[in-house]
C-alpha cells in the first residue's frame, strides 16, 4: 500500500483533473452534473491550516476519515484544498441538498466520480438501472475490483448529512469493508453517519476531524483577518473567536462586514450580530431548515444560557424537547451538548436568534424567563433562578427565591456577593413582598444604613406575621439582619436576643437548607462575637468567634471566617498578647491581600491589629501603611470595634511619634452605640491623661484616669505608668496591685508593670530592683520586640540599659549590638522586626538588581520580563517592606537582612 509520503510525492501541482467524458444520464434519466465530480474552488482569503492538513493526511491510513461540523465550519474547502495536494485518483461527490439520493441515484453518481478521476470500473460492474434499488453483484463486483488496487481511490463525499436512506449508509459501509486498502473513504457531514463508528474506533479504522479541532485559533483568526485586508491585534481577534468559538463562517463574514468600516477593531467588538450577514447565514443555513417545532423550541430557549429537555419544555409547553434537541445536538445545528442532558447554544447563534424572538414572539421574553426561573428554582439551581427573575423583572420571585432558599446571607459574603448585590440593584419600589423588603434592608445594612435598614426589616416582620405559610426561612434571614442590625448599633442585648431567635427557627428549618447555607450561621455569629467584645465581653466574645473560625472552609464562610480571627487577633491585643495578635491577624488577611494588594478588602480588623503591633514595635512606616489600607474599607467608619480598632491603632500612631493633639482627636471612635465599651473608653481616656501629661497638667491627666477600667489590665498598666508619671506613686502601684493574679496577662502587661515598678524603685533610691525589674521587662520585651514601652519611658531607664548585664540583654534588638573584636564600631542598621517580610523568588530577584543601581527597564531586559511586569514587582516589593521609593526599599531590605 502506497504511503502517505508516495501518495503527496506523485501530486500533480493543486489542479483538477479533466473530467472525460461521462455517460450522459442517471437512472432517472437526468444528465450529470460535471460540478457535482469537480473539486470546490478555494476563495483568495482561504487559509491553510497545517495542523489540519496534517491530521487528514491520516485518512490515507484508515479506511474512514469523518469531517463533522456545523454549517460554515470550513469543512468542504478544507477537504478539497487537502485533496488538491494528492496525486489521483482522488472522486469527489457534492450531494446536492433535495437531491434524489436513493440507492440507484447515490451510486450511479459514485461510479461517475470514479470514472471522472481516472479509476472507471470495469463493465463488469455494470450502472444502476433503478433509482430505487442497487443489486448485490454491482456492489460486490465494485468492491473486489477496489479491492485490488495497486493505488487506493480516495473517494470524498462532501454534505453526506443529506443522504438518510438507511440502504444507502448499509451499502456504503459493504463496500468499504471489502474493498479493503483499495478505498479510502472521507465523510464531510453536519451530522453523525448512519455507520457503524464504534467498530471502526475500536479497531482504529477511523480518523475524526469534529467542531472543537475545525474552530479557529486566535492566531489563525488574525491571519485570516489579514487575508481580508484587516489588520488588529491579537486580543481583539482573540475577543472575536470567543464570541464566535472559532466559527470559520462567523470569522469570514465579520471579517467582510469589518473591512467595510471606518474602525475594524471597533466593529469587530461592538457589532450587532443580530443586524449582520452571520444572522442571514445562520438563518436560512440552520433556522429555516428545520420543523417549525425545532424553530420554536429554539426561538425560546435562546433566551438561556444552558437547558435541559425539561426546562425546554417548561419554556415551549410541549413534551417534545429531547428527541428534537438530540436531532439538532446531531444535525450540528449550532446545539452544543454540555454534561449529562444538558446543551446550550452557540453565543452568537443565541444573539441572533434572541433579536429573532422578539419579532416572531414580541412580548414573549420576559414571560420565558419567568417560566425558566420558576422552573429553576424548583430544582434547586438558585443562582440561574435569580439571574433569570431579574431579567423578566419580576423582583418578587428573585427575591422570593433568594429567602425561601435561605440565602440572604449570600448577599454579603461569597465568592459571588457583589454579582448579587448588583442582581437586585435595579429593583423598583413597586415590588412589595416580605421578600424585597428584606433584601432592601439587607443592602441598607451593608451600606450601614442602620435607620432605613430596620424600618424595612420590621415592614417585613410584620407582613410574615400575619402570613399563614411556612416562613421560617424568611424569619431566620430577619434575625441575621436583626443581628447585623444590633452589631452596627453597639447593642448586646439586641444581639442576642437575635441569636436566641435563630437557634429557635433553626429547628423550624429543612436541615438541607442549613446545610447548603453554612454562611447565615456564620455570618449570625460573628455580628454576635463582634458585639460581644464591643462590650467588654470578652470570655464569651472569644468563645463565639473561636467557633466561627474553626468552622469548615467552605467559600461562602471564607470571609465572616476572616473575621472573626480578625477580631480574635483584637482580643489578643488587648489582652496584652501581641505576638499571639499578630499571627491571627495574618491568618486573618484575606489570601489575595497577603502579597500586597493595591484594592484591599475584608473587614480590615487585622491590618488594625497589625498596626497596632508594629507601633509597640516602633515599626511606624509599617504601621501608618496598614492604617491607610483601611481607609476605604466598608466597616471602617460604621462599625463599632473596627472604629474602636482604628481609633486605637491611630492614636498610638501619633503618640509615638509625639503628636498628642492629634492622637487625643484620633482616640475618639465617633460612632453612636448603645453601651458602652469599656475598652474603648479606657483607650480614648489614656491618650486624653498623656496629653495633658505631655502639656504639664498632671493634675487634669490623673482625673482623667478616671474613665479607666482597671478590668482591662494592659489599660490599668499604662494608667499606672501615667500616675507615676504625675508623681503618684502610690497610685501607680494601688493600680498595679489590683491587677488580678489568677489571670494569665500576656507579655505587654508584664513589660509594662515591671518597667513602672522599676522606676519606682529608681526613684526610691532601690537601684539594685530597678535592674532587676527592667532585666525582667528586657527578657519578656525581646521575645516580642516590643521596643516601644522602652522607648516612651523616658530618661531614667537610659543609664541602666547601657550598663552591664542590661546592655547584653537589649543589644541587637533594642540598642545596636557590639562589634566584633577588634572592631571599630560604625552606624548599625536598625533591628530586623518580628514579622516577617516574605517576598516571591522573583521579588528578590527584582530586589536585588534594584540594589545594584539598575533602571526598570534594565531589570526588565535582565529577568526576560516586560516593563509592566517589573513595575507590578516593584509595587509589592514597596507594600510589604511599607516603603514608597527605590532607595529606601533598599535600605529597608538591608535592614531586614534580605541582601
Amino acid at each position: 500500500m502506497s504511503t502517505v509520503a508516495d501518495i503527496h510525492a506523485s501530486a500533480q501541482g493543486s489542479a483538477v483533473p479533466i473530467v472525460p467524458a461521462l455517460s450522459p444520464t442517471d437512472p432517472l434519466g437526468d444528465p450529470f452534473l460535471r460540478t457535482r465530480f469537480a473539486l470546490p474552488a478555494r476563495p483568495r482569503t482561504y487559509l491553510r491550516r497545517q495542523r489540519l492538513v496534517d491530521h487528514l493526511d491520516q485518512a490515507l491510513r484508515t479506511p474512514l476519515t469523518l469531517l463533522n461540523g456545523p454549517a460554515g465550519a470550513g469543512k468542504t474547502l478544507l477537504a478539497a484544498d487537502w485533496a488538491s495536494g494528492l496525486g489521483p485518483p482522488v472522486a469527489w461527490v457534492t450531494l446536492d441538498r433535495g437531491g434524489d439520493h436513493r440507492p440507484g441515484v447515490f451510486w450511479s453518481y459514485v461510479l461517475q466520480a470514479l470514472r471522472a478521476c481516472g479509476a472507471p470500473a470495469s463493465d463488469a460492474v455494470g450502472a444502476p438501472d433503478n433509482a430505487s434499488k442497487v443489486g448485490d453483484r454491482l456492489l460486490s463486483s465494485l468492491a473486489a475490483e477496489l479491492s485490488v488496487r495497486d493505488r487506493p481511490v480516495l473517494l470524498v463525499l462532501d454534505a453526506y448529512d443529506r443522504v438518510t436512506d438507511t440502504n444507502v449508509a448499509e451499502q456504503l459501509e459493504f463496500v468499504l469493508h471489502h474493498a479493503g486498502p483499495g478505498l479510502r473513504l472521507v465523510l464531510v457531514t453536519r451530522t453523525e453517519p448512519l455507520l457503524p463508528l464504534h467498530r471502526h474506533r475500536a479497531v482504529g479504522d477511523l480518523t475524526e476531524i469534529r467542531s472543537a479541532e475545525l474552530a479557529f485559533t486566535p492566531e489563525e483568526a488574525a491571519t485570516l483577518l489579514e487575508l481580508h485586508g484587516v489588520d488588529v491585534p491579537i486580543q481583539a481577534a482573540r475577543n472575536l473567536v470567543d464570541r464566535t468559538r472559532g466559527w470559520a463562517a462567523g470569522l469570514s463574514l465579520s471579517a467582510l462586514a469589518a473591512r467595510e468600516s471606518s474602525d475594524p477593531e471597533h466593529y469587530l467588538k461592538e457589532f450587532e450580530a443580530d443586524r449582520s450577514t452571520v444572522a442571514d447565514f445562520l438563518l436560512a443555513e440552520v433556522l429555516k431548515g428545520q420543523t417549525p417545532q425545532a424553530q420554536d423550541l429554539l426561538l425560546r430557549v435562546s433566551v438561556l444560557e444552558r437547558f435541559c429537555p425539561d426546562l425546554a419544555n417548561a419554556l415551549t409547553g410541549r413534551i417534545d424537547a429531547e428527541p428534537l434537541l438530540t436531532g439538532l445536538h446531531r444535525q450540528n445545528a449550532f446545539v452544543e451538548r454540555l454534561e449529562h442532558t444538558w446543551y446550550q447554544l452557540h453565543p452568537l447563534f443565541a444573539e441572533i436568534l434572541r433579536a429573532h424572538l422578539r419579532v416572531r414572539l414580541p412580548g414573549m421574553e420576559p414571560e420565558l424567563h419567568r417560566r425558566a426561573a420558576r422552573w429553576l428554582r424548583r430544582h434547586g439551581h438558585l443562582p440561574e433562578a435569580l439571574a433569570h427573575s431579574a431579567a423578566a423583572d419580576d423582583w418578587d420571585l428573585a427575591a422570593g427565591a433568594l429567602v425561601d432558599d435561605l440565602a440572604i446571607g449570600r448577599l454579603f459574603t461569597g465568592p459571588g456577593s457583589h454579582d448579587l448585590a448588583r442582581l437586585f440593584s435595579p429593583m423598583g419600589p413597586e415590588a412589595r413582598s416580605p421578600a424585597t423588603d428584606l433584601v432592601r434592608a439587607a443592602h441598607d445594612l451593608s451600606h450601614h444604613d442602620v435607620d432605613h435598614g430596620l424600618a424595612r426589616l420590621h415592614h417585613a416582620q410584620e407582613q410574615l406575621a400575619g402570613d399563614a405559610r411556612d416562613v421560617a426561612a424568611a424569619r431566620l434571614s430577619c434575625a441575621l439582619l436583626e443581628a447585623l442590625a444590633a452589631r452596627l448599633a453597639g447593642c448586646p442585648a439586641r444581639v442576642e436576643e437575635a441569636a436566641e431567635s435563630a437557634a429557635g427557627l433553626r429547628q423550624e428549618v429543612p436541615a438541607h437548607l442549613l446545610d447548603k447555607h453554612p454562611e447565615l450561621t456564620a455570618l449570625l455569629l460573628t455580628h454576635v462575637g463582634s458585639t460581644l467584645l464591643w462590650a467588654g465581653r470578652f470570655r464569651d466574645a472569644r468563645a463565639v468567634l473561636t467557633t466561627v473560625a474553626g468552622a469548615p472552609g467552605a467559600a461562602s464562610t471564607k470571609a465572616p471566617r476572616e473575621e472573626a480571627m480578625g477580631h480574635l487577633a483584637l482580643l489578643d491585643y488587648l489582652n496584652g498578647w501581641p505576638g499571639r495578635a499578630e499571627r491571627k491577624a495574618l491568618a486573618a488577611l484575606p489570601e489575595a491581600d497577603r502579597p500586597g494588594s493595591a484594592q484591599p478588602s475584608g473587614s480590615g480588623i487585622g491590618r488594625l491589629v497589625l498596626a497596632a503591633v508594629a507601633v509597640d514595635r516602633d515599626e511606624l512606616d509599617r504601621a501608618q501603611a496598614l492604617i491607610d489600607e483601611t481607609a476605604a474599607l466598608p466597616l471602617s467608619t460604621r462599625d463599632p470595634v473596627m472604629a474602636a480598632g482604628r481609633a486605637l491603632a491611630a492614636a498610638r500612631l501619633l503618640m509615638a511619634r509625639g503628636e498628642m493633639r492629634a492622637a487625643v482627636e484620633a482616640a475618639d471612635p465617633a460612632v453612636p452605640a448603645a453601651v458602652t465599651s469599656p475598652w474603648a473608653t479606657s483607650r480614648e481616656a489614656l491618650v486624653s491623661s498623656a496629653a495633658h501629661l505631655a502639656e504639664g497638667r498632671p493634675d487634669r491627666a490623673t482625673e482623667v484616669l478616671r474613665a479607666v477600667s482597671v478590668d482591662q489590665p494592659v489599660c490599668a498598666v499604662e494608667a499606672a505608668s501615667i500616675q507615676l508619671a504625675a508623681r503618684r506613686p502610690a497610685a501607680a502601684l494601688d493600680l498595679l496591685d489590683s491587677l488580678h493574679a489568677e489571670e494569665r496577662t500576656g507579655p505587654a502587661v508584664s513589660v509594662g508593670a515591671a518597667l513602672v515598678r522599676a522606676r519606682a524603685a529608681d526613684a526610691a533610691g532601690d537601684t539594685a530592683t530597678a535592674r532587676k525589674l527592667v532585666a525582667r521587662a528586657l527578657l519578656d520585651a525581646r521575645r516580642e520586640r516590643l521596643r516601644r514601652p522602652f522607648l516612651d519611658a523616658g530618661a531614667w531607664i537610659r543609664p541602666l540599659i547601657t550598663t552591664g548585664p542590661l546592655h547584653d540583654l537589649a543589644a541587637g534588638w533594642l540598642t545596636p549590638a557590639p562589634p566584633p573584636r577588634g572592631e571599630r564600631p560604625g552606624p548599625q542598621p536598625p533591628p530586623a522586626p518580628l514579622v516577617a517580610v516574605e517576598l516571591s523568588a522573583r521579588e528578590r530577584d527584582v530586589l536585588e538588581r534594584l540594589a545594584r543601581m539598575m533602571s526598570t527597564e534594565e531589570i526588565a531586559a535582565d529577568l526576560c520580563l516586560s516593563v509592566n511586569t517589573v513595575k507590578t514587582h516593584l509595587k509589592s516589593i514597596y507594600r510589604k517592606l511599607a516603603v514608597n521609593r527605590r532607595g529606601e526599599a533598599v535600605r529597608r531590605a538591608r535592614g531586614l537582612r534580605m541582601l
